[in-house]
């Protein structure tokens, strides 16, 4: 405790040593790498179309935003899905059950990516890769780098 305490407060012409060893060129390249990695995955991730036309953005906390970047819904992480002003529209179950707001069965999610009506109906399919097709394997959207429940959702059972 003690070294530390004189590190701390020890001077070296005037400017504290501990200062000069934090403001090193290295350390200040690792601060500036670690600032610009967290501004990039706390960015949004684009939900395009079949063309690769921005239709809406998933931001790392769940906020859907439309392509002009208003935000029109959000997905907590314990699987409620809100509007855009809160109200709760929908669940995501961890078995990949959807649900409505009043906790009726809309679809299903497997973890395969294939995903199904209430009554277990497939109406499409999500891939690793975040391509998404209808019931005919015909791409329809891309959600790269999106969870697969949350470009699910977005496709298949939002309006």
């Amino acid at each position: 405790m003690w070294v530390l305490v004189s590190f701390i407060n020890a001077t070296q012409n005037g400017t504290p040593v501990f200062l000069k060893h934090c403001l090193s060129m290295r350390n200040i390249v690792v601060i500036l790498l670690t600032f610009m990695a967290l501004s990039i995955s706390a960015s949004a991730q684009r939900i395009t179309d079949a063309s690769y036309q921005t239709v809406a953005h998933i931001k790392s906390d769940g906020t859907l935003q439309n392509a002009s970047y208003k935000t029109i819904g959000h997905i907590k992480p314990d699987g409620t899905i809100q509007d855009a002003s809160y109200k709760i529209i929908g669940h995501l179950k961890d078995d990949g059950t959807v649900q409505d707001s009043g906790y009726r069965t809309v679809g299903h999610i497997k973890k395969d990516g294939t995903i199904q009506d209430s009554s277990y109906r497939i109406i499409g399919h999500v891939d690793k890769d975040g391509n998404v097709q209808d019931a005919s394997y015909r791409t329809i959207g891309h959600a790269k780098g999106i969870p697969l429940q949350w470009a699910a959702f977005y496709f298949f059972f939002s309006d």
